[in-house]
């Protein structure tokens, strides 16, 4: 269970990690499946972009140096309500495929939640 946690940690913490610093360095040319951020309103970026690299940071960091590691499932949860809200705005916009997109996200990320808080927590260094 650990090494499945794992790696469900470290590929949606990169993924939000790249995806998050791209709300600040948005690149032209998006593949059409992205196109919607080129609609997002600055202040939307900037909010989305902040959780979006702190959740990144959280999946990764304090599992990897054994320091706070009860900020993991806190990541991973703060990131199902990214996805949650992240679905909600797709919705309005009537585009399903990222609805589901987001929602199987936001499942996995609940799954890392639980896995680090219930069924395989990280320890700290000093515990």
């Amino acid at each position: 269970m650990n090494i499945i946690l794992w790696v469900l940690q470290i590929v949606f913490g990169l993924f939000f990690l790249f995806v998050g610093v791209m709300h600040f360095v948005l690149p032209p040319n998006l593949p059409a499946m992205m196109g919607w951020m080129y609609e997002l309103s600055p202040a939307l970026h900037a909010v989305s972009g902040v959780l979006e690299i702190l959740g990144g940071l959280g999946l990764i960091l304090p599992g990897l140096f054994r320091i706070q590691t009860r900020l993991t499932p806190l990541a991973a949860l703060g990131l199902v309500f990214v996805m949650a809200g992240a679905a909600v705005w797709h919705i309005t916009r009537g585009e399903a495929q990222n609805v589901v997109q987001n929602l199987v996200v936001a499942a996995l990320l609940g799954f890392v939640a639980y896995g680090r808080w219930k069924l395989s927590p990280l320890k700290d260094r000093n515990a």
